[in-house]
């Protein structure tokens, strides 16, 4: 097993471990009935974003080595959750997600004689959402996932998009985080997901399938 197949499983377990332990979670009871959860959230994350480094993205990009390319980079998770249906003590929600990331290797090592070009690696995905909550109004953990679609650009400084750029490839997403109402309508909240991006169609060497980690904190607002 190589280094990339290596990472994708630990992430995998890492992020299966933390959603268990959310969905396993449950506030304790009290004397009052507890608020239900709000009918709409919306959720505003900064995002840590781990993009993955293989010999397959350098091939299908045409780069030199492995230390162009950015690894961890920051970005942005904007996510909107409505709430309607509620059965015993699961709270079911829809809604959808967009989140983006950008990253960029100023100084990668050199190659020999030559020096390496940096590049610059982005992503951005968009994607409805089905959501599992467990608490009440005043916070909340929840596991969730959805499919939709993302574009994965790898572009040296100076170059072109090439067409595996621009490649809208199929992305399913699942993760957990929770909410704490620390106001009557804000809440510090924060999120766990994996993004795993389905191999590219297009170019000579296409996109190979990946698996980004995201780790997302910020303000939830009802």
């Amino acid at each position: 097993m190589d280094a990339y197949s290596i990472f994708s499983l630990v992430t995998r377990t890492i992020a299966l471990a933390i959603l268990l332990a959310l969905g396993a979670a449950a506030p304790a009871s009290a004397q009052d009935q507890p608020p239900r959860l709000p009918f709409i959230v919306v959720d505003l994350h900064g995002a840590f974003t781990s993009f993955p480094s293989s010999q397959a993205l350098v091939d299908s990009r045409g780069l030199t080595d492995l230390t162009q390319l950015p690894g961890g980079s920051l970005g942005g998770d904007v996510a909107l959750h409505l709430y309607p249906l509620r059965w015993r003590a699961v709270t079911f929600g829809i809604g959808g997600r967009v989140m983006g990331a950008r990253g960029h290797q100023a100084a990668p090592a050199t190659g020999g004689e030559v020096p390496l070009t940096p590049v610059t690696e982005q992503f951005l995905t968009a994607a409805p959402e089905l959501s599992f909550n467990f608490g009440s109004g005043n916070g909340w953990s929840y596991i969730s996932g959805g499919i939709g679609r993302s574009i994965w650009q790898v572009v040296p400084d100076g170059a072109v998009r090439q067409d595996v750029d621009e490649e809208r490839r199929q992305t399913s997403n699942y993760g957990g985080g929770a909410r704490w109402f620390m106001k009557k309508h804000l809440a510090f909240s924060f999120d766990v997901r994996v993004y795993g991006v389905k191999a590219g169609t297009v170019g000579l060497l296409p996109a190979p399938r990946a698996n980004l980690l995201v780790i997302a904190a910020g303000a939830s607002i009802k």
